[in-house]
């Protein structure tokens, strides 16, 4: 195994003098970086340790020291520290401070601002408040052919320290096109530039590469891009207990390099520690023997070392939740409870017995107790991580449970893997409350996928459309006019109600629910209901089907000459006015029209004189045309045909 290290790995000098100046305030009463002072998390662990602690507001903060980081912060945060009469310690680079410089005064001069890099990194937000954070922020190409600019505006151009210089002659080149009257600032860091110069080469003469710094640094993800792209097999790790020694062989010639925020000493373990694993390894093969990596990694079992991967048997589950494993090791193996699953809901005692075998990730071999620190968990993520890698590049779907509802949508955990569902994925409809998914398993494609930068993103959407159409066509095939399907009322609108038919809406048009006249569907249907229909029209290309549900019972005019017949007398409720007499339905569906001049013997000049909507009373049939749905009614008529009879009825 031959290690090469970038000579330019580890902390550049502006990120060197901010970690100093932080350092030296230790000790000099209350302190606090506004932002953490670098990315990198073993840092800003190590100053929360010594009471330095990262704030994002000065709110509260109302006595001590403010430290600013490397990255710069704008014009704002400084006069709040000085309006609150704080102690401040300006750790910002001076690469950084020089834009700062740049911006300020060309801002003041009426220029209008354009800065080239990542609009969501600190040091971006920082230059950006400069110039009352106004600036137009470009990320890409494209973003450079969208902007819209204006040729008689004047603009200054400034670039992010650590942008790719490639990249920026080529937005440059399109935003000069497009502004004559532009003016270039070329500020990415010469260190920067150089660290990136260096990783090009040294990746593009390796097996293998390794880059040693935190997830969420932007120059340390710029430099595993670059590594990535000439190297495929590169790896970015946080520490030396992130580094899975499987992956390499001691044929290998490994490259190392470091983002800029990347500690020294961190630098220092990961390279010592893979010497040290090496030269034990070569010192136990016999000479002449010829061992695979693999086979030196299997004899050397029960030596231990930060980063293997191995399998080992259960002693035993303690009442806190603790896993203790036998490793074939001087001491026992330790897998706390937090390490043991991704699913916060998984419990070791429920799943594991004693003599049960379990592969683990060894994170240190020595925890300060004698024990040997393990996780599953990491091997859950490893594995996951593939599980996911695979479905999305096949385009499979995967199942995850959904173990937290987040700003903006849902986290699902896939073999120990989080993936974000943003809420817009989460169904083909809306879904005001997302918290209905929290612990229920769902399925999903991986829509997005960023390893580096561990941006995993699935939906729902697409999968549930597709399921819905399958449903829909099975639907479809099974329906023809004519016949009686049976479905749930889903929503009710002013013309009518949608019945759900198993994944298909239909439509019961008001003028189809009722053989009687109704004004609001609402009345005579509620959600939720359950109805029989009958089929109208079920149009596949459209999507659309429509239901009558007053098809379902007979129509009533049907019987209505037999069961109304002329000179008959019968009874009916007054529904309608009109000027020219009154309505009265004799069931519902059927109604017969009371002319005005049929309602009394004296003359009325409105139906109101003498009715009232509601009324029930007599009426007598004179006449009945089925086919046209019309029965004239005589309310006169049917009060005479009673008086006659009253006076039969004394005279007998």
């Amino acid at each position: 195994m031959e290690i090469h290290v970038a000579k330019s790995a580890g902390f550049c000098f502006g990120v060197n003098r901010a970690i100093e100046a932080v350092y030296n305030a230790v000790g000099t009463g209350k302190i606090y970086t506004y932002g953490p002072i670098i990315h990198n998390k073993e840092v800003t662990k190590d100053l929360e340790q010594k009471g330095v602690y990262s704030i994002d507001s000065l709110d509260g903060i109302d006595e001590g020291t403010v430290v600013l980081r490397s990255h710069g912060v704008g014009k704002n945060v400084y006069d709040m520290v000085k309006d609150k009469n704080l102690k401040i310690i300006d750790g910002t680079c001076p690469f950084v401070k020089k834009i700062h410089d740049i911006v300020s005064k060309e801002y003041a001069a009426g220029r209008k601002i354009i800065i080239i890099g990542d609009s969501s990194h600190p040091e971006i937000i920082g230059i950006n408040g400069w110039c009352d954070y106004s600036a137009i922020i470009i990320e890409s190409e494209d973003m450079a052919r969208e902007e819209s600019f204006d040729t008689e505006t004047e603009y200054s151009l400034v670039v992010q320290t650590t942008f790719r210089k490639n990249r920026f002659n080529e937005i440059t080149s399109i935003i000069k096109e497009r502004t004559p009257k532009l003016k270039i600032f070329y500020t990415i860091c010469s260190a920067t530039e150089e660290r990136q110069k260096e990783a090009v080469e040294l990746s593009q003469k390796m097996d293998k590469m390794i880059v040693i710094g935190d997830k969420k640094s932007s120059n340390t993800q710029k430099l595993y891009e670059i590594c990535k792209k000439n190297c495929p097999k590169s790896y970015n790790i946080e520490t030396f207990s992130d580094l899975v020694l499987n992956n390499f062989g001691k044929n290998d010639k490994i490259g190392v390099t470091a983002g800029a925020s990347t500690p020294p000493a961190i630098i220092k373990e990961v390279i010592g520690n893979m010497s040290e694993i090496q030269n034990e390894k070569l010192n136990n093969i016999q000479e002449g023997e010829e061992l695979s990596f693999q086979q030196m990694l299997d004899e050397s079992f029960v030596s231990l070392h930060t980063g293997d991967i191995v399998k080992g048997t259960v002693i035993n589950v303690s009442a806190n939740e603790e896993v203790s494993v036998n490793l074939g090791y001087k001491s026992d193996g330790i897998i706390p409870k937090d390490e043991y699953s991704s699913d916060a809901t998984s419990v070791p005692s429920k799943e594991l017995q004693p003599g049960d075998e379990i592969e683990v990730f060894v994170v240190r071999v020595n925890d300060g107790d004698g024990n040997v620190l393990l996780s599953r968990k990491r091997i859950e993520s490893m594995k996951g991580m593939d599980d996911v890698q695979k479905a999305f590049d096949e385009k499979t779907t995967v199942e995850g449970k959904v173990t937290d509802v987040v700003k903006g949508g849902i986290i699902a955990v896939v073999n120990g893997v989080r993936v974000f569902i943003p809420s817009s994925q989460v169904s083909n409809k809306f879904v005001d409350d997302l918290s209905v998914f929290k612990g229920q398993t769902l399925e999903f494609n991986i829509i997005e996928l960023d390893r580096s930068k561990r941006r995993i993103i699935g939906g729902r959407k697409a999968l549930i459309e597709k399921e819905a159409a399958a449903k829909r066509d099975a639907i479809f095939a099974t329906l023809e006019a004519g016949k009686k399907v049976t479905g749930t009322v889903s929503r009710i609108t002013d013309f009518g109600a949608f019945v759900n038919l198993g994944g298909v809406d239909g439509l019961i048009h008001i003028s189809e629910m009722s053989w009687g006249r109704i004004t609001n569907p609402r009345e005579f249907l509620k959600e939720g209901d359950t109805v029989e229909v009958v089929v109208l029209d079920a149009d596949k290309e459209k999507n659309k089907i429509s239901l009558s549900l007053k098809d379902v019972t007979p129509n009533p005019w049907l019987s209505a000459a037999e069961k109304y017949a002329v000179g008959s007398v019968v009874e009916g409720k007054v529904v309608r006015m009109v000027p020219f007499g009154a309505f009265v339905e004799l069931e519902p569906g059927v109604d017969g029209l009371v002319h005005i001049s049929q309602i009394a013997e004296e003359h009325i000049e409105k139906p109101e004189d003498k009715l009232t909507i509601g009324d029930v009373i007599k009426v007598k049939v004179l006449e009945v045309s089925a086919e046209n749905k019309k029965i004239s009614l005589s309310k006169k008529q049917a009060e005479e045909t009673a008086k006659e009879a009253a006076t039969e009825e004394t005279a007998e």
